[in-house]
């Protein structure tokens, strides 16, 4: 094996060379070239794995150029040889982490294996799986349309933090979808770290900033609530008047006082959800084994995992005159002994409700919103809240502080009444917080 300069010029006299002739480079050790039996030469790097005579010879393939050149020069080798060597001289390994990263999935497999597995968890062990059932097809939505298409055909090793910017800029104009995207990379780097396919800290979502998100929050007032209150009382004894969206083309008008009367579970359910604030998967999938209403708790599994909840009085009077007719309190129209199944949704109830009550756009979300208000301007501590709603974090509760302005109003009117009395300022404040004019105590 001769050893020259690797150059363009030997480059082309080794395309002219018999197969299996190989040329070292005589500055940069370890750097070679080989004529290969189909015609093209091949660049490799090769170095010891370990100091002193003990160590094992390794080889890392740089890449090929054909006659008439293409794929990759002489110039361009040499510079992946010198980095390669450079990495060999810091203690590394390079053909080591060349064979660990072949071993690294494709995004888009990966994704089909975990997701796939994590749906069969959820339907089977709700109350334990790491991710519910919606979850799991959201985010397998978001790698069919997006992510997959993007760069689901690449190693998980081989995205950058720029791929992942680039793509989340492109669905600015669905910033929710977008960050669902981040969080959707993120669980799958999580579990990739976590089965030793990838290494801690590579997930190239981390650093990528999310869109601000413009919350829908409607908080119901007293009014509200007394019209919402009646619409249901209504819908359980009388029934719901029918309503026609448009006559036009309908052949058959109904006369009189047509009435619908409304599924009592549905009506259940939703004063479940005005009473507890509990969101509406951990009531619509709670089941009987999770209700001790001697000691009033229910124990629900939801976003922040299991907690309990205290049911109040009203809220327990329903649970106890709910019928039991499986596992679950409010089974699906599916539902077996076989294979119990809990309910989907309220829509059928709560849509003609909400309407009949004139609180169109109202969400069942919105409830648990309402719930909260009343709680904090009932003079419940923002803690508090979030205990009662399951918080995971203190900053989930701050959207409720400014409902507690009249219960810091009337502390602030007691104390200013005992500040002004010191101060010998006499009938500032009366005993029902209103305010008087102030006058001077006589000497």
């Amino acid at each position: 094996m001769a050893k020259v300069r690797i150059s363009k010029r030997t480059i082309d006299s080794l395309l002219n060379a018999a197969a299996g002739t190989i040329i070292r480079d005589d500055k940069l050790v370890g750097f070679q070239a080989r004529k290969n039996a189909n015609g093209t030469v091949s660049y490799a790097f090769e170095y010891r794995s370990t100091k002193g005579r003990g160590g094992i010879t390794r080889r890392v393939t740089i890449g090929r150029e054909r006659e008439g050149g293409g794929v990759l020069t002489p110039d361009q080798a040499r510079t992946i040889a010198e980095q390669l060597a450079a990495e060999v001289v810091a203690g590394g390994d390079p053909a080591a982490g060349r064979a660990k990263s072949r071993q690294v999935p494709t995004l888009a497999d990966f994704a089909k294996e975990h997701y796939d597995a994590a749906a069969i968890i959820a339907k089977a062990q709700p109350l334990s799986a790491k991710l519910r059932i919606g979850t799991v097809r959201n985010y397998q939505s978001i790698m069919r349309k997006h992510a997959g298409p993007a760069f689901g055909s690449r190693k998980m090793d081989a995205i950058t933090k720029a791929d992942v910017s680039r793509l989340h800029a492109k669905m600015a104009g669905t910033p929710v979808a977008a960050n669902a995207m981040l969080e959707c990379l993120r669980n799958l780097y999580a579990a990739a770290a976590e089965a030793g396919l990838i290494g801690e800290g590579t997930c190239p979502a981390v650093g990528v900033k999310m869109y601000k998100k413009n919350r829908r929050e409607r908080f119901l007032s007293l009014a509200e609530v007394e019209r919402l209150g009646a619409a249901m009382i209504e819908a359980e004894t009388v029934g719901l008047p029918w309503e026609l969206k448009s006559k036009e083309g309908a052949k058959f008008v109904p006369h009189g006082d047509r009435r619908t009367m409304v599924d009592p579970d549905a009506l259940a359910a939703l004063r479940i959800l005005v009473f507890t604030g509990c969101r509406l998967r951990e009531v619509l999938h709670l089941r009987w084994d999770q209700v001790d209403l001697e000691r009033g708790i229910i124990t629900v599994h939801g976003k922040t995992g299991r907690r309990a909840v205290m049911l109040p009085a009203p809220a327990a009077l329903i649970l106890s005159q709910v019928p039991r007719r499986g596992s679950f309190v409010f089974p699906g129209r599916s539902s077996t002994a076989e294979k119990p199944a809990p309910r989907s949704n309220l829509d059928s109830a709560w849509i003609p409700i909400r309407r009949h009550a004139g609180l169109d756009g109202l969400r069942l979300h919105d409830l648990r919103h309402s719930f909260a208000s009343f709680a904090a301007a009932g003079g419940a501590s923002l803690p508090v809240i979030g205990k009662l709603l399951g918080h995971s974090t203190p900053a989930m509760t701050q959207r409720y502080a400014h409902f507690a302005d009249d219960p810091v109003r009337a502390v602030s009117e007691k104390t200013a009444a005992t500040v002004a009395a010191a101060m010998g300022i006499a009938g500032a404040v009366e005993d029902k917080g209103e305010v008087v004019e102030f006058r001077r105590a006589s000497a």
